[in-house]
């Protein structure tokens, strides 16, 4: 099972900065890059609402879903 994180494919599409959005969001950079590089164990849905909120996406924008290849 793996959940990839999109969020760098969103920032791209708003042209804006890990920096910006960190900020806009109340997150430090460091939990944001955490979150983009996929090694996050979880996320809260106060923090997906306002990644949704700042970006102008959907849940499903920045979360997707893969399969494993056992």
């Amino acid at each position: 099972m793996a959940v990839i994180v999109n969020v760098d494919v969103m920032l791209a599409r708003r042209k804006m900065t890990s920096t910006e959005l960190a900020a806009k969001i109340g997150l430090s950079p460091v939990n944001l890059s955490i979150l983009k590089t996929g090694k996050a164990k979880g996320i809260r849905f106060a923090t997906l609402d306002a990644l949704c909120e700042a970006l102008d996406c959907q849940p499903g924008d920045l979360l997707e879903y893969k399969a494993s290849e056992d």
